[in-house]
Parts: C-alpha cells; structure tokens; sequence
C-alpha cells in the first residue's frame, strides 16, 4: 500500500455529517464546487482512498471506519459516489459505524453490466502510461466544457490529472475487479436506514434505467431516485449546485437539518 486512506473534513461538529466516498479515481479532486454548494449547510467529510492493490470492500470499510474514528465522528450520511457505492453496502454489512441515510451518486447495488466492468479492467490494464497522459490531458481540455458550471472543479483538473500515475491506474483496475465480483443485494434489500439516489442523465457507465428499477422494485428503503438532465456519470462534479439542493433537500426533510 503506497499511502494511507486520508479524510479530511469542512464545517463544524454541530452541523449534519455527509461522508463523500469518491468513485473509481480514489479522490476528492473533482468536487470542489459540490463542496462549495454545500458550504454551511454541512459538515463535509472528504475521503481519498490508498492505491492499493490488495484491500478487499470490506478492507475498504473498515478504512473509512478507523479514519473516521480517529476524528471522532460517530455517526453521519453516506455519499457513495460510483465505486464507492460498493464501500456503502460494506459499511452497512459491517454495522459498525451508525449509518443515518445513505446517497448513491451515479451509483448502483450489484453492476447491471459486470461484463463491462471486466472489459474496462482488461482495456485499462492494457493502457501504457505514456498514452494514459496523453489522454488526460485530452480530458483537461475537454473538462473546460464539461465542468463550465463547476470553477472550483475545473480548477482542480490539474491536479486530478497529477494523480493518476501507473500505481493509481493499478488501483482502479483493481477496484473493477471488485465492482465485477460483488453483489451486495442482500443488504440493499434488508437495509433499513433511508435510502436516495441521484446520478446524470448522459450515464453509459451505470445506465440509470436498470439500476433506478432494481431499486424500486427490490429496495423497500429507497425514499427518492432523481435523474439530473443536465449531468452526466459524474453528478456531483458536472452538476454541484442541483446536486447540493437535492442532498440539503434530503438531509432536511429526514430533520438532521435545520
């Protein structure tokens, strides 16, 4: 493991917990306007996850578990983001740290396409580094369009794009595998805190229409699934400020937000 899971937190004690668990890329670079959209209204737990090769879901919750513990947060939301929505559903398997609600962003309970989560696996495993820069950069020149709405996010593209060595690109291909190897149905079914969902209406990644009717069919818990038209797989990042108003929104009418 080359580095520690790390959080860092913004807001005070007193307000609403929201734990964001970042998708495939392991990091808080891409939601610095999500970030300020909710600046106030609550307490905003970041988490970067290590790039390791090893950890399994379960080691991936008990990491967010210890971090979390050692700031003495002791119980709050869950925002699992893409990937990290495999973290949520081992966090709640566990039953360790007390859950009030969970939010899935661009998120799913078992993959409705792990076939292509293997494909993606054996393509990026594929991909010298010297063409993964390449394409990044391509992507930080994209990203003006894609993040207009999102300065803070685009600001950082820079430095998403400074992550993403050999080592990190091991790490998510190894959190694919993960993703083509789980189904976390069960708990998805038997859960019994809140559950609401958001995710971008452009979403080839997790397609939407199946995830959002195995939800309504098999998850008594889920309260609201919201589709964004003007976002895409990244929802926190390519729409922050219709993001932020659905999560205050939610996190008011439960009463943790006053």
């Amino acid at each position: 493991m080359s580095e520690k899971l790390e959080i860092r937190i913004h807001g005070g004690g007193a307000l609403p917990t929201l734990i964001y668990l970042p998708g495939l890329h392991g990091d808080w670079t891409l939601v610095g306007s999500f970030r300020r959209a909710l600046a106030g209204r609550v307490r905003l737990v970041e988490v970067t996850y290590p790039r390791t090769l090893t950890w399994s879901l379960d080691d991936y919750a008990a990491g967010v578990e210890a971090a979390l513990a050692e700031q003495a947060i002791t119980r709050g939301w869950l925002l699992g983001e893409s990937f990290s929505s495999q973290v949520v559903w081992a966090l709640l398997t566990r039953n360790r740290f007390p859950v009030e609600a969970v939010i899935l962003a661009g998120g799913f309970v078992r993959h409705p396409m792990r076939w292509g989560a293997r494909m993606a696996e054996l393509a990026g495993g594929g991909i010298p580094l010297s063409l993964l820069t390449r394409l990044l950069f391509g992507y930080a020149k994209a990203a003006r369009f894609r993040y207009r709405h999102a300065p803070e996010t685009l600001a950082n593209i820079h430095a998403f794009i400074a992550r993403r060595t050999e080592l990190d690109r091991q790490a998510a291909m190894h959190r694919l595998r993960l993703i083509a190897r789980n189904d976390p149905s069960a708990i998805a079914c038997q859960m019994s805190q809140p559950l609401y969902a958001l995710t971008g209406w452009l979403d080839p990644i997790v397609p939407w229409y199946w995830v959002r009717r195995w939800l309504r069919r098999n998850c008594p818990a889920l309260r609201e699934y919201r589709i964004l038209w003007s976002a895409d797989h990244n929802v926190l990042g390519t729409a922050p400020q219709a993001a932020a108003k659905l999560v205050v929104r939610w996190i008011t009418e439960s009463g943790n937000l006053r």
